[in-house]
């Protein structure tokens, strides 16, 4: 049975990807915050689908705690970044305030990349992937519009860290995936996004089973289409 850390699983895309994996047979370890405010993922553990642990991608503590509760396990096959946090609503970077600014940072590009740092030994070394849930807003070469230029500035920020983590890793034949889910409707896409979560997980899914064991590093959306760095 293959196993999987969703970082980010307390609602939207990281739940639907802790409920779609489990769907296909796997052991699947959902990471939160905070416990008490993931009820939907607290019933999927309570239902044996899932397991929960705490971790926060701005606290280094907290992932070393959980490298050193799963270092005797197994190893997993999939450990896959997904948290993040929105652009700040009707700001930009002139009138961001400087702790909305650099939470951006820390927590989608530093944070992210960090705390699959510090995780990265848990994954099986020649067939195993990890997964960043990036944006194709952080394109540079698509870049053209205004629209959430400090997420937008993250998540180009988080895909070259990911290159950087790629490259320091070769050796150990991992895959390395930058996905980007589509505009979907989630408290962070918001109401007007046109993709439900059971639209976007689905590909997701499908797309880090392929490249488990391909030692592949790839920009791809949803539907398994390569997107400009």
């Amino acid at each position: 049975m293959p196993r999987a850390i969703i970082v980010g699983a307390s609602r939207g895309l990281g739940l639907g990807l802790v409920e779609e994996f489990a769907r296909r047979g796997w052991e699947v370890l959902g990471t939160v915050r905070n416990e008490a405010s993931a009820p939907e993922l607290g019933q999927l553990a309570l239902g044996g689908k899932a397991r929960v642990e705490q971790l926060d991608v701005t606290d280094r503590a907290s992932a070393e705690r959980l490298r050193d509760l799963l270092k005797d396990e197994p190893p997993f096959d999939l450990l896959f970044m997904n948290a993040g946090v929105g652009h700040p609503r009707g700001e930009t970077v002139l009138t961001a305030s400087d702790d909305e600014a650099w939470t951006q940072f820390r927590t989608n590009a530093v944070g992210s990349v960090r705390t699959a740092e510090i995780l990265v030994d848990l994954v099986r070394p020649g067939q195993g992937v990890v997964a960043f849930m990036t944006s194709r807003l952080g394109s540079v070469t698509d870049k053209t519009s205004d629209h959430a230029d400090l997420y937008s500035a993250s998540k180009a920020a988080l895909n070259s860290l990911t290159r950087s983590f790629t490259a320091r890793h070769a050796g150990k034949g991992l895959s390395v995936l930058s996905l980007h889910p589509g505009w979907v409707r989630t408290e962070l896409g918001g109401d007007g996004a046109p993709i439900e979560v059971e639209d976007s997980v689905p590909g997701l899914a499908d797309i880090v089973e392929k490249a488990r064991g391909t030692g592949r590093h790839a920009f791809l959306d949803y539907k398994g289409q390569t997107l400009p760095w």
